[in-house]
């Protein structure tokens, strides 16, 4: 996989990259950024964490089957968190300001790779609730590893899809991620929601529609 090469001024390319202030306060726009590296960051050490807790109460296979039962859960949460939360689209009033504010402005410019994945704002108090869910839900220590299993996931996501915009895949599987992503933001973004995971969108029937090339 390899990065692309730096847009020249004025062009569409960079048109696509430099999206505007969302708050006219810089304190509070920059809330609304992220480095690409964050989730990771963040939420790498919890995995680790999690993992760790699970360990000491649970079969490793049984810890195993559990972190892979919440990644699962993760990519329904990740389709359909995309579909119906980030595509609902009020056409007016508050409704509209907010849908660009948590994705209207990446679909305007989705080369922006500081508007790729979620700011530390956002994920952290979703993350947050999330753990809280699961530990209400399943208790300890089941909670553990399906939470970690569901953050990993949520890391695998955010980085896919920075590679998607910003790399150039060269494995076949690769190219197709790539070209089905690009198919959502370019041609039809009514299908093709799932990220990392798009066999939900032929479980779900909104696998993008054969046309011309995205690469």
């Amino acid at each position: 996989m390899t990065t692309e090469a730096p847009p020249e001024a004025g062009s569409r390319v960079e048109q696509l990259r430099a999206s505007p202030p969302i708050f006219r306060q810089a304190a509070l726009d920059r809330l609304t950024r992220a480095h690409p590296a964050t989730p990771a960051i963040l939420f790498l050490p919890a995995v680790v964490i999690l993992a760790v807790l699970a360990g000491r109460d649970l079969a490793a296979l049984t810890a195993l089957g559990l972190a892979a039962a919440g990644y699962f859960f993760w990519t329904l949460c990740e389709y359909w968190g995309h579909r119906a939360v980030f595509h609902f689209e009020p056409e007016a009033g508050i409704g509209a300001q907010f849908h660009w504010m948590i994705h209207g402005v990446h679909h305007d410019h989705p080369n922006d790779p500081t508007r790729l994945v979620l700011p530390p704002a956002f994920s952290i108090p979703l993350g947050a609730l999330f753990l809280g869910g699961f530990y209400l839900a399943l208790g300890s220590p089941i909670a553990w590893p399906v939470t970690a299993g569901f953050f990993l996931g949520y890391v695998v996501y955010d980085s896919v899809h920075f590679l998607l915009h910003h790399a150039r895949p060269k494995s076949r599987l690769g190219r197709r991620f790539r070209e089905l992503h690009m198919r959502h933001h370019f041609e039809d973004h009514e299908r093709g929601f799932g990220v990392s995971a798009p066999w939900w969108d032929i479980v779900f029937r909104t696998r993008p529609r054969a046309g011309r090339s995205t690469r």
